[in-house]
């Protein structure tokens, strides 16, 4: 199991759940009640389960995909540690992952 660390967006907020192997982040997420939506169901055509990756955490996950650069490219709020949750697959060679909510999304299949 995999210790996920929630941090809203004002960071005084704190949640923490275990993970599976092989769960995606979003659902996770989804799953703790956390602000994410993933209007695109996890086909990179929103950005709306934007996150940002503490940077300790960042270098454990695989590369962003060419796509998912460019979507994140437009969302909101973006830095050089974010992700969109609907591309991370929960590994157990994790063993923690800190995740902090954005303080705001933009869903780019409405536009």
């Amino acid at each position: 199991m995999v210790w996920v660390t929630f941090i809203s967006a004002d960071g005084k907020k704190r949640d923490e759940v275990f993970a599976q192997p092989g769960q995606i982040l979003l659902d996770v997420a989804q799953a703790n009640g956390q602000p994410l939506e993933g209007t695109c169901e996890g086909q990179m055509a929103c950005s709306t389960c934007h996150v940002i990756i503490d940077p300790a955490d960042f270098a454990k996950l695989p590369r962003a995909s060419e796509a998912e650069e460019d979507m994140l490219d437009l969302a909101a709020s973006a830095t050089r540690n974010s992700r969109l949750s609907c591309q991370i697959v929960i590994d157990e060679s994790y063993d923690t992952l800190t995740v902090r909510m954005p303080a705001e999304s933009r869903n780019m299949q409405g536009m």
